[in-house]
């Protein structure tokens, strides 16, 4: 395409921030759709990504905003793109925010992560993940991969959480977790009277056929071990069993999405309050019941023993004290 401009104008606003590039349709792009003529005028880019700006109304044609990616151009017509970063670009950032630090050190630190807080940018969820805190709390962050991230929590999840300060940390963190050697204990509320006592729930995860949101226990999943210990069971307000809840020591020997409560579920036991797995609101709850309570593994720098503990929140201690009173 002949004759491409390129302007910039600098900013803090992603938008007037952006790079404008301006065309002129030429001979043998008469008839084609818009977002084909702006694949030639900005070939970096992918085409959805493009047809995502002319949705978004950052594309004209003569001057004029288009918002239909069929639209076919003509020759000698003006076009003009406004070259908005993604959500995915901005992502990455450093945003203050305060982290409940449970230990630190020149390695790595050891978060008590609460209800709410989303770990890692996703779609819905660009700004205000605990990944663009870690990037704020420390300089090294933004060499490392996923800011030292090593495992994660559900957003709707609470507890503890080790993140790793430098890529030698990172990697033997990694290890340790692969080689099943870091000891990751949660407490949980599920729905009904477990009647053992203890259980190893060994079964594969994998992403459910039926619902791409949710994960299950599928013959091609990957491997998945959950320890469970019942702590207390209480019969529910009315004393005939149909809201009876169970409390629960969990104890993850993988990490796969969702592995405690696709495993519950999987038992007919799913987690209080979790919709997505079957759960229903209960004892005040109305997100799932579970905290990650114990956290314990060798320090990657010297192989000391490390040990952590995080209290349960608010609304879940709440909870917890009815079913196992004391």
């Amino acid at each position: 395409m002949a004759d491409a401009l390129a302007d910039e104008q600098p900013g803090d606003d992603p938008v007037a921030d952006a790079e404008v590039r301006r065309a002129g349709i030429t001979p043998p792009q008469h008839g084609q759709r818009l977002d084909k003529a702006l694949v030639a005028l900005a070939p970096e880019f992918s085409r959805s990504w493009l047809q995502q700006l002319i949705d978004r109304g950052h594309v004209q044609v003569d001057g004029q905003v288009q918002t239909s990616a069929a639209r076919k151009v003509r020759a000698g017509q003006q076009l003009q793109v406004a070259l908005v970063p993604t959500a995915e670009s901005l992502a990455f950032r450093p945003e203050p925010m305060v982290l409940s630090i449970v230990h630190e050190d020149a390695h790595l630190l050891v978060v008590d992560k609460p209800v709410g807080l989303v770990v890692h940018p996703a779609p819905g969820h660009w700004t205000g993940t605990l990944l663009n805190g870690l990037l704020a709390h420390h300089a090294g962050a933004a060499a490392l991969p996923r800011a030292g991230i090593v495992h994660r929590i559900d957003k709707d999840t609470s507890g503890l959480m080790v993140v790793a300060k430098t890529l030698p940390a990172m990697t033997s963190l990694v290890r340790l977790i692969a080689a099943r050697e870091v000891k990751r204990i949660y407490l949980a509320l599920a729905h009904g009277h477990i009647r053992w006592d203890a259980d190893s729930i060994d079964a594969p995860i994998g992403r459910d056929p039926a619902a791409r949101l949710r994960m299950a226990v599928v013959a091609t999943g990957k491997p998945a071990r959950t320890d469970v210990e019942r702590l207390a069971w209480w019969e529910g307000a009315a004393g005939d069993g149909r809201n009876s809840v169970s409390a629960l020591r969990c104890r993850l020997h993988t990490g796969r999405t969702h592995q405690i409560r696709v495993h519950l579920a999987s038992r007919g036991h799913p987690l209080v309050a979790d919709a997505l797995y079957g759960g229903r609101p209960l004892l005040g709850l109305d997100r799932q019941a579970l905290h990650a309570a114990e956290l314990a593994f060798a320090h990657p720098a010297d192989g000391r023993p490390m040990a952590f503990s995080a209290p349960l929140p608010a609304d879940l201690a709440q909870a917890w004290a009815t079913v196992l009173p004391g």
